[in-house]
């Protein structure tokens, strides 16, 4: 499917919290065994349920339920992102949480929890060649934190995160 306005819409968190006074963020590598984006690196979120009100409340309906965040403040919405090969828009919520969070993330979608210092994951941020399903060669923008590539979808919405970062402290 073509990336664009008729993709189905998902809804992502990006939590934003200070860990040993540095500020972080959390991503999760999903299971193997999930229809969808298996093994990827991802922010919490999925598609909206009939009662999710909008798609800021799915997404954080969707980090209550993959990472048992209870407690958030949306504070930016950054620009959609489609997925290129599942044909879904997604929207990405910036949020402030607790300093510190206690975890209880989802055995039935979450393999890994991967706490994320954004400085080291800026300095990451590198052109890779990756190969996609292990055959198709694609050179794109990623990041690198403990051994987990982000790369696609979630590497654009890092890349809005650190401009919205940068905006903010020339402001």
């Amino acid at each position: 499917m073509t990336a664009g306005s008729d993709d189905a819409p998902a809804a992502v968190l990006v939590p934003i919290y200070n860990r040993h006074g540095r500020p972080h963020t959390v991503l999760t590598e999903r299971r193997a065994d999930l229809r969808r984006h298996a093994g990827e690196i991802s922010f919490p979120g999925g598609r909206p349920e009939p009662e999710d009100a909008d798609l800021q409340a799915t997404a954080l309906r969707e980090a209550r339920e993959e990472i048992g965040l209870n407690t958030a403040q949306i504070t930016d919405h950054l620009t959609p992102v489609s997925t290129r090969v599942t044909g879904y828009r997604i929207h990405p919520f910036v949020a402030t949480i607790p300093d510190n969070p206690v975890w209880a993330p989802s055995p039935d979608e979450v393999a890994t929890l991967i706490e994320c210092p954004l400085d080291a994951l800026e300095a990451s941020a590198a052109k890779r060649t990756i190969k996609i399903r292990g055959v198709v060669p694609l050179h794109t923008d990623s990041y690198l934190i403990d051994n987990h590539l982000v790369w696609g979808a979630t590497a654009r919405i890092v890349a809005q995160l650190f401009e919205l970062r940068e905006a903010s402290v020339r402001a």
